[in-house]
């Protein structure tokens, strides 16, 4: 019988995924969890795990399957970053990870840790407050910049709203992702030229002032297809 060849010789795989959402005060927080096996138990990190062949037909796939084994999670939308690898990034050894974002309404998201996870904690993605194992200080600001990009060349964030929003809503989810205000005429009349948009015929929110009309996703939405540019 052919003994199996020592791990030291192959690299470990992995895939990470920074899952944003926004608070009750609409502001961009990012999930992290406390770890609850070796290697750092009790560490922070975020969510991820090992690529296991006999049930991922792509690190896409593993992504999705340990965010929702760890969080309880399920994804509407996630896109690749980046892929970070090298021998001393994780204790077990010579190791690959691709690193994932995910966007993901907070009225989705269950505060419940999954059976592998001692405990979850949505926090700032810029001033997490805590120390994150593995090299996941240097993956989170990746996965930040590459979202405030996609968002800043005309990506609407609509995955971080409930179905039915505001526009109001929309501006503040695109200025929670850029880290700065914007211009609320100019952002509207740019908006006039995103196909991603449909108003939802006789709905409007009451407030102060007019009432203002509520919209939803149009029909075929993906997250980065429409031509709005956020450089207001």
């Amino acid at each position: 019988m052919t003994e199996n060849p020592s791990p030291r010789l192959f690299p470990i795989v992995n895939a990470d995924v920074a899952l944003f959402t926004l608070d009750d005060a609409l502001r961009l927080r990012v999930l992290l969890i406390q770890r609850a096996n070796r290697p750092d138990p009790g560490g922070w990190a975020l969510p991820g795990g090992l690529l296991k062949p006999d049930r991922d037909d792509s690190l896409e796939a593993a992504a999705r399957r340990v965010l929702a084994d760890k969080t309880r999670v399920e994804l509407p939308y996630l896109e690749q970053v980046a892929t970070f690898s090298g021998p001393h990034r994780d204790p077990r050894g010579w190791s690959v990870s691709t690193l994932f974002y995910a966007l993901l309404p907070a009225d989705q998201v269950p505060a419940v840790a999954g059976s592998k996870t001692e405990s979850i904690a949505w926090v700032d993605p810029e001033a997490p407050g805590r120390a994150l194992g593995f090299d996941h200080g240097l993956m989170l600001p990746r996965a930040l910049a590459t979202l405030r990009a996609k968002v800043r060349d005309g990506a609407l964030p609509l995955h971080l709203l409930p179905s039915h929003f505001t526009l109001t809503e929309l501006q503040k989810a695109s200025e929670a992702i850029l880290g700065r205000p914007l211009d609320k005429a100019a952002f509207r009349r740019q908006l006039k030229s995103s196909g991603d948009l449909a108003a939802v015929p006789d709905l409007f929110v009451r407030g102060a002032q007019r009432p203002a009309q509520v919209y939803e996703r149009a029909a075929g939405y993906r997250f980065g297809d429409g031509h709005v540019r956020n450089d207001t």
